[in-house]
C-alpha cells in the first residue's frame, strides 16, 4: 500500500466512521475494535490479524495495556510494544470479548482464565471464528535484499470497505488509521524518533511518508481527541 495516499482522519470523520460501522456492520463489535487498534495503537492490518489472545490478556483475564508484538507478526520482523490505553479502545475491546464469547468462537467454559477465550487463538477472528487468511508477498528491503512477508489482504480489503460504506472515498483506506495515529503523535509535540519506535520502522526516513500532510491537518487530527460516538 502506498502510505502517501492514505489520508489522515479528522476527529469528526473518525467519529462518523465509527457511527456508521456500528450502524451498518454485521459484526460491529469486532469491526469497531479493528478500527480502534489502528487509530489508537498504530497497528498494521496484518498485525491485527495475527495478534493472539495471550498477547493481549493475562491468564487472569486482565487487559495488558502494554502489548508486546513479537517480530514474527510484524512486517519488518522487529518486535515492538503498542499501548492499548485509550478508554474508547478499552471499551471496544471489552465489548468485543463478550461478543466473541457469546458466539463461542475459540472459547472454553472456565471464564476465570483469559475471560474464557483460548489463549493461542487469534484475537480478531472471522465470522466463522477462524483466523483471517494470510498471503505470502515479497519486497526489497533497505539493504536491497528480497524478503518474504505475510499480508492479511482479505482483512485489509474488508476494512477499506468500511471506509467506503462511511462515505470516505478516494484516499482513505485501511492504512488511514495508522497514519492518523502517527500524525497525532507529532501534533502532540513528540519527536519523529518516537513515531519511528511506535510504528516499528528501522529507519527514520521511513516515517516521513506518514507525515506528508499540511501541519494544519496534523493539528486538526490531534490532541486529546474525543472518540465518543
Amino acid at each position: 500500500m502506498n502510505t502517501k495516499r492514505a489520508k489522515v482522519l479528522t476527529p469528526a470523520k473518525f467519529r462518523h466512521l465509527i457511527r456508521v460501522t456500528q450502524a451498518v456492520s454485521r459484526y460491529p463489535e469486532r469491526d469497531t475494535l479493528i478500527l480502534m487498534l489502528g487509530f489508537t495503537c498504530g497497528m498494521r492490518i496484518t498485525e491485527i490479524a495475527r495478534l493472539e489472545v495471550q498477547q493481549v490478556l493475562s491468564r487472569q483475564g486482565r487487559l495488558l495495556e502494554e502489548i508486546s508484538l513479537p517480530g514474527r507478526i510484524t512486517k519488518g520482523c522487529r518486535p515492538r510494544c503498542v499501548f492499548l490505553s485509550h478508554p474508547k479502545a478499552i471499551d471496544a475491546f471489552d465489548r468485543y470479548v463478550e461478543w466473541r464469547y457469546e458466539r463461542g468462537h475459540g472459547t472454553f467454559l472456565d471464564r476465570r482464565e483469559y475471560r474464557g477465550l483460548m489463549p493461542q487463538t487469534r484475537l480478531v477472528v472471522t465470522q466463522q471464528g477462524g483466523a483471517f487468511a494470510l498471503s505470502t508477498k515479497r519486497r526489497v528491503n533497505a539493504e536491497g535484499q528480497t524478503i518474504e512477508y505475510l499480508a492479511a489482504d482479505s482483512l485489509q480489503d474488508y476494512v477499506t470497505e468500511l471506509y467506503r460504506q462511511a462515505g470516505l472515498g478516494t484516499g482513505y483506506s485501511s492504512h488511514s488509521g495508522r497514519r492518523t495515529f502517527a500524525s497525532r503523535i507529532v501534533a502532540n509535540g513528540h519527536s519523529l524518533e518516537t513515531v519511528q519506535i511506535l510504528l516499528g520502522h528501522s529507519h527514520l526516513d521511513h516515517v516521513s511518508p506518514y507525515l506528508e500532510v499540511p501541519m494544519r491537518e496534523h493539528l486538526d487530527a490531534v490532541t486529546a481527541i474525543d472518540l465518543g460516538t
